[in-house]
């Protein structure tokens, strides 16, 4: 599956920790992504989103 949204396309950050003694973490940030069925050009298909786009309405769910 791809870490990414086939809406916004939001992609995984790289972030970085710090601890007391200034070391650096280095982590990865994902998304929220959830696999929905949506009306894509009129047809029923399975995409990845990130759930900010599902709630702003950017997708037509499929009923």
């Amino acid at each position: 599956m791809a870490k990414h949204c086939e809406i916004c396309g939001k992609a995984p950050i790289k972030a970085a920790k710090r601890t007391f003694s200034n070391k650096q973490i280095v982590h990865t940030q994902e998304p929220n992504l959830q696999t929905v069925k949506a009306v894509v050009n009129g047809s029923v298909k399975r995409i990845t989103v990130c759930t900010s786009c599902i709630r702003a309405g950017k997708v037509q769910k499929a009923v």
